[in-house]
């Protein structure tokens, strides 16, 4: 008698339900790991750049109030040479060719950064006032500017930019629909619901999504993965894996605006300001030490200046340059102008 072929045996549908949720829970639960992970390091990144910008505040916030008499009192000198050689070159009579040479000496002092510059008022100075006029640069820097727009091709949206508004938009919307102070009755839950929408409002407008995710996980609003059916499963894996990607974009994005803030000349300062109060160094006292010792050197070619308008000293003597910068050697005089000013020597002539 021949014997029945054994029907092939098929899973039982109910250990296939069984395995394939467990498999979504695994998942799900991978990807909400994940995103904490995320969240933590999102958070922390945006302490560390608000702290960094806080701190550029707070040393700017030092500097002027600890520099601004220095400042002042340099500005008030300054201003008092500009208006010695105003009255210099239009109260006295010279030959051209002196002229020239004062007008070179003071022309190169506000070259040099040891004066701001500023033109005459006498109308025979047309070649200082050409010197410093701004029109030609600011043409050639508006067309320059302009050229650069008309070659530009547009930039199209990002459809992912889009897509991360939207989910963004969900997000608020959910948490919108659970804390609306208009959706409660008592008085102290309106109250406490107001203060987390001025939360969620904030964050929605920032386009901040790891806001919004720890406001959800803050006040437990997030949905249990225990009772969720294969499919909400499956939709809550595609949902958290669309948040993770913006996530990750916000985390890098973050970290780009660190680097970028602490590359900026205000960033390079407190970077510099941290690594010496670390040493034990007083960094804005060492500033205003080397401010007093320039302030020294201006009021010596101020008071120069001052004995020249006076007659005090002869063209000649003028022309030589002030003993604060004769007595020295060469080498001197470039150092300490190179270091107040960050130019050479070579570049001011008396």
């Amino acid at each position: 008698m021949p014997r029945k072929k054994q029907a092939p045996q098929t899973p039982n549908p109910s250990s296939t339900a069984i395995l394939a949720l467990s498999e979504l829970h695994f998942r799900a639960e991978a990807l909400e790991k994940e995103r904490q992970w995320l969240l933590k390091q999102i958070k922390r990144k945006r302490t560390e750049l608000n702290n960094f910008v806080e701190q550029m505040r707070s040393v700017a916030t030092e500097i002027f109030h600890r520099g601004t008499p220095a400042f002042k009192k340099l500005t008030s000198i300054e201003q008092e040479i500009h208006a010695l050689f105003d009255e210099i070159l239009s109260t006295r009579k010279f030959g051209v060719q002196t002229r020239q040479d004062i007008l070179k000496v003071y022309r190169n002092l506000q070259m040099a950064g040891i004066i701001s510059p500023k033109s005459l008022e006498s109308e025979d100075d047309a070649e200082l006032d050409e010197l410093f006029e701004p029109q030609d640069c600011e043409d050639n820097s508006r067309d320059d500017t302009d050229s650069y727009h008309q070659h530009q091709t547009p930039v199209p949206q990002e459809p992912a930019r889009t897509e991360d508004s939207r989910k963004i938009r969900q997000t608020f919307l959910k948490l919108a629909e659970i804390f609306h102070p208009d959706k409660v009755a008592d008085s102290e839950t309106q109250m406490r619901h107001t203060e987390i929408m001025k939360e969620v409002n904030r964050a929605y407008q920032d386009g901040d999504l790891a806001r919004l995710l720890e406001i959800e996980q803050q006040y437990n609003a997030g949905e249990s993965l225990d009772n969720l059916s294969e499919d909400d499963l499956s939709r809550k894996c595609q949902s958290l894996e669309q948040h993770n990607l913006i996530l990750k974009n916000q985390y890098e994005n973050l970290k780009m605006e660190l680097r970028l803030v602490k590359s900026t000349p205000e960033g390079t300062l407190v970077s510099e300001y941290r690594q010496a109060t670390r040493a034990g160094i007083d960094p804005l006292a060492q500033m205003l030490a080397q401010v007093e010792q320039e302030m020294q050197i201006i009021e010596e070619i101020r008071d120069f200046v001052k004995n020249f308008r006076d007659k005090k000293i002869t063209i000649k003597d003028f022309l030589r340059g002030p003993a604060c910068l004769v007595s020295m050697s060469q080498s001197i005089q470039e150092k300490i102008l190179e270091e107040m000013f960050g130019i050479p020597m070579t570049n001011i002539q008396f």
